[in-house]
């Protein structure tokens, strides 16, 4: 099981990295429910979002993590899945 857990400053940063996406991770932390779609991620970003976590950390994510609509819910799957190792 990974103790890591994914913070809104790391999303950030892979969101300028994976779809050229500049936000401040206070603001998105901030407006947490704001739709990625709003922010300027659309689903190819997240992709490569979740692609560059999955081999970062060595281990699949959930299909789901793909599909989550805003940055809150798209860290709370990512983080329970990496503290239940599902």
């Amino acid at each position: 099981m990974i103790t890591t857990e994914v913070t809104f400053d790391e999303l950030a940063t892979l969101m300028k990295q994976a779809a050229g996406v500049t936000v401040d991770p206070r603001e998105l932390e901030r407006t947490s429910d704001t739709p990625f779609s709003v922010i300027g991620l659309d689903s190819l970003g997240l992709l490569g979002i979740v692609g560059e976590l999955e081999n970062r950390y060595s281990r699949s994510l959930p299909t789901d993590a793909e599909r989550c609509k805003t940055p809150a819910e798209f860290i709370d799957l990512v983080n329970n899945s990496f503290r239940t190792g599902v």
